[in-house]
């Protein structure tokens, strides 16, 4: 029986046009700038929608009841519920990942290295939040003064690659490493300033979830689905002491591991021989399609295991975060209504204008503050390739807060829709304004550069 064992077939062309397509397609899942274009033309229609005479349509939407439940055992929240302390969950569990591999390998594993970027976005959030506070220094809106200290990575990075390849390596480092740490600051402040009274009860929920993580974890389970209803137990845990529920994804995120799990062969060596077994068994005509389970199955586990869970995980979800969960959040809370809005009642405007003013003015002269007192006392010193231009356009960059400003601003303001309003407008201004003014001392930065790179080899001819 003649048998094709050529490496390479021919293939229908409608295959390899769609081969061709999905990879396309997942490169350019991965283009943190495509993402960011996405999450502003959300928020863009969200604006639109909420403005529009089918306004009533994109309010009705949001309140929907979405209900689960077993019998008579029902949980039934809104919509806008279900996505902003259930799907954000999944954000946050990005999020906690991504702090987790920081401090593995990352920037933040080296206390010298992570030291600047560290007081820089200590400045990003103490200078904001002063700045907010000279604005409404009156009870109800002083809430809102953790509102202009979040820096949005997917909106930040994304402005920055825009610039290209002439902006240095390590300025893209330092800015993840600044908004990551922020990130960190500000589940922080949620978790000490915008939880309500706290039912402690829930904890021992929560805590059983946390066993259950560890416990899988110790004999050896890799497969993320297990981990899923144990994750569950945490969010619920955490939804029953009355704090935000969404700390549940950092908590896990932070607990996701980050090297494989121990195998009695290292897995690469495992694709290898199970290769080399299916592959004779292939090529042998007597052997029965069933033998290949047992292979296959320890080619799975093999595969899985070749990449950490903690970056496994976080690969695996970043397309669906950035183009579903997050222009989903966007979607449904960017919608600011202009006609419901009155900034003249109880000092709307000046809550509008404290968190423009804070993430326009507030971060970058927070950012170029701190580092520069770092810096000038001899604590710190500027990453190789990154100069005081480049630590401006980290500033500016930082100030665009759009995500987590939104979502501390809905904390802060739940039972001021008015003030809610304003805080989202000024969020969205801001978040506009440092988004247009990193990009234009971007280009001027980048220009500078380049001309810096010319002359050098002429200098030294």
């Amino acid at each position: 029986m003649n048998r094709d064992t050529s490496p390479s077939r021919d293939l229908p062309r409608a295959q390899l046009l769609a081969e061709r397509a999905l990879a396309s397609l997942e490169r350019f899942l991965h283009i943190e700038a495509v993402s960011g274009i996405v999450l502003l033309a959300a928020a863009a229609i969200a604006l639109i929608w909420a403005n529009s005479a089918f306004s009533h349509s994109y309010h009705d939407l949001w309140h929907t009841p979405l209900s689960f439940g077993v019998g008579s055992h029902v949980f039934s929240q809104s919509l806008h519920f279900w996505i902003n302390d259930a799907l954000m969950t999944i954000f946050f569990l990005v999020v906690g990942m991504e702090i987790r591999r920081e401090i593995h390998e990352g920037a933040l594993s080296d206390f010298k290295q992570a030291s600047l970027p560290l007081a820089a976005a200590l400045g990003g959030v103490v200078v904001p939040a002063l700045i907010y506070l000279a604005f409404n220094g009156m009870e109800g809106r002083r809430d809102g003064w953790a509102v202009p200290t979040a820096t949005d990575i997917a909106f930040a990075v994304g402005v920055l690659a825009l610039l290209g390849r002439s902006i240095p390596g390590n300025v893209r480092v330092f800015l993840l490493a600044l908004a990551i740490i922020d990130d960190i600051i500000a589940v922080l402040i949620i978790a000490f300033f915008y939880s309500g009274g706290l039912d402690y009860s829930g904890f021992l929920v929560a805590g059983l979830g946390v066993l259950m993580v560890l416990g899988l974890q110790r004999i050896g389970v890799g497969s993320a689905f297990v981990y899923v209803v144990p994750g569950a137990i945490v969010w619920t845990g955490l939804l029953m002491t009355g704090a935000h529920p969404t700390l549940a994804g950092v908590i896990l995120g932070l607990m996701t591991p980050v090297v494989s799990v121990r195998m009695r062969e290292r897995p690469v060596d495992m694709v290898s021989r199970v290769a080399g077994d299916l592959a004779g068994r292939d090529a042998d005509p007597q052997m029965g399609l069933g033998h290949l389970a047992q292979p296959l199955r320890q080619l799975r586990v093999a595969q899985r295991e070749v990449l950490p869970p903690v970056v496994r995980v976080q690969t695996a979800l970043h397309p669906w975060v950035a183009y579903t969960i997050m222009p989903l959040f966007a979607l449904a809370n960017a919608g600011v209504s202009l006609d419901g809005i009155d900034l003249s009642a109880g000092g709307s405007q000046w809550v509008m204008a404290g968190v423009a003013i804070a993430l326009i003015l507030g971060k970058p002269l927070g950012v170029l503050l701190m580092s520069w007192l770092m810096v000038r006392m001899g604590w710190c010193r500027l990453p190789p390739g990154v100069s005081w231009g480049g630590i401006a356009l980290i500033g500016l960059l930082a100030g665009v807060g759009f995500t987590m400003s939104i979502f501390i601003a809905m904390l802060a303001f739940a039972d001021n829709a008015n003030y809610l309003g304003a805080a989202k407008l000024g969020v969205l201004l801001g978040s506009l304004v440092t988004a247009l003014l990193g990009l234009a001392w971007g280009t001027v930065y980048a220009r500078r550069l380049r001309q810096a790179q010319a002359a050098s080899p002429a200098a030294a001819a």
